[in-house]
């Protein structure tokens, strides 16, 4: 029984149902952190004792076992502040989307080295044009060194050369856009205009 308060006959506690969501959430939680890497829990603003529980649990493989073992650190994750595990949340969401952001990178990249490959001088005219701190002589190069390797069924040493240059390239360009938007500074290290 939730009762309610007499004189602004609101529920003096949560109901039955949002406490099931939240633990839920939380159990969840537990689900990815047992997922996670251990750069990632690194990371993670995890309590020590917690850290070494998280850490103890991925161990477990036994399928029964192992949900078992996430429930209960469901269980001690739940004892944390709230303060704790919303900072948690914030984080597990921020990587996600991190790895969302650098999955779409790699796509973008991949999709320039086959069309400079597939399509030549073309496609390089254009990419130029959108990244021109390029150096024209070494990607064309490394496109026609790329393409006879595949023609010949060599090991691909260009392909993956053209894949690390584009990766720059396209690096530097983000960070050169990002710097123009006038992206938020991190951690509050903004310069004042006091």
């Amino acid at each position: 029984m939730r009762g309610r308060d007499p004189e602004t006959g609101e529920y003096l506690d949560e109901s039955r149902s949002q406490k099931r969501r939240e633990a839920l959430d939380v159990l969840a939680m537990a689900g990815k952190l047992m997922e996670a890497s251990r750069a990632t829990l690194g990371q993670l603003p995890l309590p020590d004792d917690l850290r070494a529980l998280v850490i103890d649990s991925q161990r477990i493989t036994s399928h029964i076992a192992r949900k078992r073992q996430t429930q209960y650190l469901a269980k001690q994750m739940r004892r944390e502040s709230e303060e704790v595990l919303d900072a948690l949340r914030a984080a597990l969401e921020h990587t996600k989307e991190d790895a969302r952001r650098e999955a779409a990178a790699l796509h973008r990249i991949e999709h320039w080295r086959q069309r400079l490959i597939d399509e030549g001088d073309a496609a390089l005219a254009e990419f130029l044009a959108a990244h021109p701190a390029a150096d024209r002589q070494q990607l064309r190069a490394l496109v026609r060194n790329a393409r006879a390797e595949r023609l010949a069924n060599r090991p691909p040493h260009s392909f993956r050369e053209l894949f690390r240059v584009l990766r720059a390239l396209m690096a530097e360009a983000e960070e050169a856009a990002e710097d123009e938007a006038g992206v938020p500074y991190e951690d509050g290290d903004a310069p004042r205009g006091d």
